[in-house]
C-alpha cells in the first residue's frame, strides 16, 4: 500500500480528495487482477459507494483486466451518477425494494451490497425496516449464486466500555430499531447464505472517514465553531474511507457459507476528548464539552480485519490534520451527522 511520505500535508480540493480516495494499493490492484467475474455494486450513490466504484475501476484499469463494475442506486443525486458514469462505471437506476425490478438486474459473481437506511430512523421505523430486511431479502434470493460483501455495522454489538472493543465472537445486543433492523439485514443474509450456500461476508464497519462527513469530520466543525463537543460516548473508532473501501472489495475473496463476519475500522480507541482537543490545538481554539462524560460506547476490534489485510494506509493523526485544515478552509460538508455520541439508539 502507499507509504505514509506519499500523503501530502493537506487536501484543498474535492477532486484532490477523490483521487485519494480511490488510488488502488497494490495489493487490491493484484487482486482485480486475478479475480474471476464482473462486480456489481448495490447502493452505490451512497457516501461511500461512488468512491468505491471509482476506486474499483482505477484497480481494473491498473490491472490491464477486463472487468465491469456495475453500479445500482436510485441515484437521487444526478452528480454522483455522472461521476461514476465518466469515470467507467455502467450504471442502472433501480429500487431495490421492487423485486421486479431488481430480477431485471444482470446477475454478476460478485457483489457490494451498500444499500441500507440509517438518518431519520426515529420518524421513519417502517422504512427503515423494509430497506434494511425487504432489500437484502430480494437481493440475496437474486444473487444466490454470487459472492456477497454486505455492509452493516457495529451497532449491531453492545455498547461496552473502552477496553479492546467487541470482536466478530461478541453475541450481538442491538439497542433501538436502527441497530435491529441492522441485525435483521444479517439474519437475512445469513439465512439466505445458508439455503442456498451464497457465500456472503458481513462487513461490519464503525466509523468511515471522508472530508465532508465522519466522526472526525463532525468534531472539528463543532471546534472550529466554538460549540462544545458531546462526550456522552467518550470513545471512538475510525478508518480512511479508502482504506475501508479496499478492504471492502478484497474481502469479496473472504465471503463463506455460513456467512463470515469481519469488523472494520482502525485499530485504535480514540478518546473523544483527547480528539477534540487535538483539533483545538491545530486550530488555536479552545475546545469545549457538553454531556455527560461516559466510557461505554459502540467499539469494535479489529485485530481479525487486521491480520488478514495490515495496518490502514491513513494515520489517525494524518485523518485529524487533514479534517482540521479541510474544516478551516470552508471544505465542503455533505450534512449527514455520523450521530456517534447517540447510544440510546435513537437516530
Amino acid at each position: 500500500m502507499n507509504p505514509a511520505a506519499e500523503w501530502p500535508e493537506k487536501i484543498t480540493s474535492e477532486e484532490q480528495l477523490d483521487e485519494l480516495l480511490t488510488r488502488p494499493s497494490p495489493s487490491l490492484i493484484e487482486i482485480m487482477g486475478r479475480m474471476a467475474g464482473h462486480i456489481t455494486v448495490l447502493g452505490i450513490g451512497g457516501k461511500m459507494g461512488v468512491t468505491l466504484g471509482m476506486l474499483a475501476v482505477r484497480a481494473i484499469c491498473e490491472a490491464r483486466a477486463h472487468r465491469r463494475i456495475i453500479g445500482v442506486s436510485r441515484f437521487s443525486d444526478p452528480a454522483a451518477r455522472q461521476k461514476l458514469h465518466t469515470c467507467g462505471v455502467e450504471t442502472i437506476p433501480c429500487d431495490l425494494l421492487d423485486q421486479d425490478a431488481v430480477a431485471d438486474l444482470p446477475r454478476t459473481e460478485n457483489v457490494i451490497f451498500m444499500a441500507g437506511r440509517k438518518f431519520g430512523t426515529e420518524s421513519g421505523e417502517a422504512l427503515t425496516w423494509a430497506m434494511n430486511t425487504a432489500v437484502p431479502a430480494n437481493v440475496a434470493q437474486h444473487f444466490r449464486d454470487s459472492r456477497i460483501v454486505a455492509f452493516s455495522t457495529g451497532c449491531v454489538y453492545p455498547i461496552v466500555p473502552s477496553t479492546g472493543g467487541c470482536t466478530e465472537q461478541t453475541k450481538p445486543a442491538p439497542v433501538g430499531e436502527y441497530a435491529q433492523s441492522c441485525l435483521g439485514r444479517e439474519r437475512v443474509f445469513q439465512y439466505y447464505s445458508a439455503a442456498n450456500a451464497t457465500p456472503v461476508c458481513l462487513f461490519r464497519l464503525n466509523y468511515s472517514i471522508d472530508l465532508r462527513y465522519g466522526v472526525l469530520h463532525d468534531i472539528a466543525t463543532k471546534v472550529w465553531h466554538n460549540k462544545p463537543v458531546d462526550v456522552t460516548a467518550g470513545h471512538f473508532n475510525c478508518i480512511w474511507q479508502g482504506d475501508a473501501n479496499t478492504v471492502a472489495l478484497r474481502c469479496l475473496e473472504h465471503c463463506a457459507s455460513p456467512a463470515a463476519v469481519l469488523n472494520v475500522t482502525g485499530p485504535e480507541t480514540l478518546s473523544t476528548r483527547e480528539v477534540a482537543e487535538a483539533f483545538g490545538r491545530i486550530m488555536d481554539r479552545p475546545a469545549r464539552f457538553t454531556g455527560k462524560e461516559s466510557d461505554m460506547a459502540y467499539l469494535s476490534n479489529s485485530a481479525k480485519a487486521t491480520r488478514l489485510f495490515g495496518e490502514p494506509t491513513v494515520s489517525v493523526d494524518q485523518m485529524i490534520a487533514w479534517n482540521a485544515h479541510w474544516v478551516m478552509a470552508g471544505g465542503r460538508s455533505l450534512g449527514k451527522p455520523t450521530h456517534f455520541e447517540v447510544t440510546d439508539g435513537n437516530y
